[in-house]
């Protein structure tokens, strides 16, 4: 069994040093007191997270930001799941054309996507509206539910379902109560990526959002370039912890190590 040396293990240490520091200093400068950017030394305040609720346009933004995030997460699995499991089982024509065009998302630039959505919702007179909004979302994340559930595919013991149907059960009954809870764990992991990069959604989001559906990364983009205040890093603070609280509970629920290797 291969042990990490001192050197990799120094290594690392200084790259999670790194991933996590600009975290830990802004959550630190969330509790200043003072009005601008400075971390707090002798005192501690929840000034700035009092001022957010002062703000009722970042509250409707929030709210915007989670239903969208919300719906768009679930409607993503929804389209990704059968074709995850196509793609998975099946061999027809068109195969690779259908994973490709699921995955393709991650390889064009969310610049690029913006402004070609932005483009034609506007020749079919459709911006701004939630519904085309959470559109422009789903075509961004379902990539991320499709390679989560397909990873959870992989190796899927069928047996287990041909069982259970030649014990009686129907293929709809087999699915729901034998594959779906198999795949589950991907599904959740899946579930989870989407709607957190829909809620971080800002490139494509700035060309497509209209004033009454202004997510919260648009408002924070907006603020931040019109302010210096200390209220951005409380905003990105509670979304810190907010990740950070459905991250536990979906190692609680489901554990992290069985949804990264797609496994039951």
């Amino acid at each position: 069994m291969l042990r990490n040396g001192p050197l990799a293990l120094l290594f690392n240490a200084l790259v999670i040093i790194f991933i996590l520091a600009p975290l830990v200093i802004v959550c630190w400068v969330a509790f200043t007191p003072a009005s601008t950017l400075t971390l707090p030394t002798t005192e501690f305040s929840l000034r700035w997270f009092r001022a957010i609720f002062e703000h009722s346009n970042f509250i409707t933004s929030f709210k915007n930001s989670l239903w969208l995030a919300f719906f768009s997460a679930t409607l993503a699995v929804v389209l990704a799941v059968p074709a995850a499991i196509a793609i998975s089982r099946y061999e027809f024509r068109g195969k690779q054309f259908l994973n490709g065009l699921f995955l393709s998302p991650l390889m064009i630039p969310h610049l690029v996507l913006g402004i070609a959505m932005l483009r034609f919702f506007a020749l079919i007179g459709q911006t701004g509206t939630f519904s085309w909004l959470m559109l422009g979302h789903v075509i961004v994340i379902t990539p991320y539910v499709m390679r989560l559930v397909l990873a959870s595919l992989v190796g899927f013991d069928r047996s287990i379902e041909d069982a259970a149907i030649s014990l009686g059960a129907g293929r709809a009954r087999t699915f729901v109560r034998v594959t779906l809870p198999m795949i589950m764990p991907g599904i959740a992991g899946g579930w989870l990526l989407a709607f957190i990069n829909s809620f971080d959604e800002l490139t494509m989001s700035i060309f497509i959002t209209s004033p009454s559906t202004i997510t919260l990364p648009v408002r924070m983009y907006t603020y931040a370039t019109e302010s210096i205040d200390p209220m951005m890093a409380a905003v990105s603070a509670m979304v810190i912890a907010l990740t950070a609280v459905a991250m536990v509970l979906l190692d609680r629920v489901y554990g992290l190590d069985r949804i990264l290797v797609g496994q039951h």
